[in-house]
């Protein structure tokens, strides 16, 4: 019979010789969303390493996944375009800059214009 290894689960320990040690797991910390009126976004153009194409990008979102993606969806059906919701940024493709700042200031977020 195989014996079970839990080595996966450790991170940043690779030997212990206290006899009392307890190796802690990690465990993936679910972030609770903060209220509209904590939360500072940074709402910013960008068309690097996009072949001069402008998209618009709201940052600094504190919160769980399914609400991120909630508010992209949102932002995404309010400009009428694509995009997309990755690396805790929504990415919007065209020039909305104004358009999002309006609704999310609407909506009760603090927002920051970000870049020139």
């Amino acid at each position: 019979m195989k014996k079970q290894n839990n080595r996966k689960g450790r991170k940043d320990i690779v030997y212990s010789t206290n006899p009392d040690f307890d190796y802690n797991f990690y465990e993936d910390e679910v972030q609770e969303t903060l209220s509209p009126s904590q939360q500072n976004l940074y709402v910013s153009r960008d068309r690097k390493n996009r072949k001069g194409k402008i998209v618009t990008l709201v940052e600094g979102f504190v919160g769980k996944d399914e609400d991120l993606k909630d508010l992209g969806k949102k932002l995404k059906s309010l400009c009428g375009s694509g995009g997309t919701v990755k690396e805790q940024i929504i990415l919007l493709q065209g020039d909305f800059l104004s358009k999002v700042i309006g609704a999310l200031e609407k909506d009760g977020y603090h927002v920051k214009k970000k870049g020139g």
